[in-house]
């Protein structure tokens, strides 16, 4: 449990203002039908942090323990300091196909994970945790928790929210995280 819902929490204040959550706006914009967009981003989600998850696992099982510890703990380190640093789309990041709301959301946030901090940091959650499913379950539900009400409240919900704050506190977690993982406090 306590994987699952580490996952949510970090994740969750991860994403206030990151990228996806930007391009979670672009779309709600784009398309205009919110269910189709929120269930093209969870399945995309899912699938990217599964396999991210899995590479956590893979990962752990392919490292000595103090290594994974060093490695793990470093992760989290360097995500607290990239959270400060504000996420911007470029048109790359809004292209999307004329499949219709649902895929072209699937496949736009699908890449845009690619590569992401909420993917890395599944893949670090995954190996600390060694459960695939808590980490994939919980970081997906904690960008979904971010990103449904941005498409179901657009613009409002980004003008009403202290994301400079919020982005500090969610790099205190991480950097918590990683220090708790390099003073043996969690296990890695």
């Amino acid at each position: 449990m306590d994987a699952f819902l580490v996952s949510v929490g970090v994740v969750a204040l991860a994403e206030i203002g990151d990228k996806t959550q930007l391009l979670a706006f672009v779309l709600a914009a784009r398309f205009r039908r919110p269910l189709p967009v929120i269930a093209g981003i969870a399945v995309a989600t899912l699938l990217n942090h599964a396999i991210a998850g899995w590479l956590g696992i893979l990962l752990a099982g392919l490292t000595e323990a103090q290594w994974l510890r060093w490695i793990v703990g470093g992760s989290f380190l360097l995500f607290a300091a990239w959270t400060l640093i504000p996420d911007r789309l470029d048109e790359r990041d809004t292209q999307v196909t004329k499949a219709g709301a649902f895929l072209a959301t699937a496949i736009a946030f699908f890449l845009v994970e690619i590569g992401d901090k909420t993917q890395i940091a599944t893949v670090a959650l995954a190996a600390t945790y060694q459960s695939l499913l808590a980490a994939t379950l919980g970081t997906s539900l904690g960008l979904l928790l971010v990103n449904a009400p941005s498409v179901l409240l657009g613009e409002q919900a980004a003008s009403c929210l202290p994301t400079n704050w919020i982005r500090r506190g969610a790099a205190i977690s991480f950097a918590g995280l990683g220090v708790a993982i390099l003073a043996g406090w969690i296990r890695a």
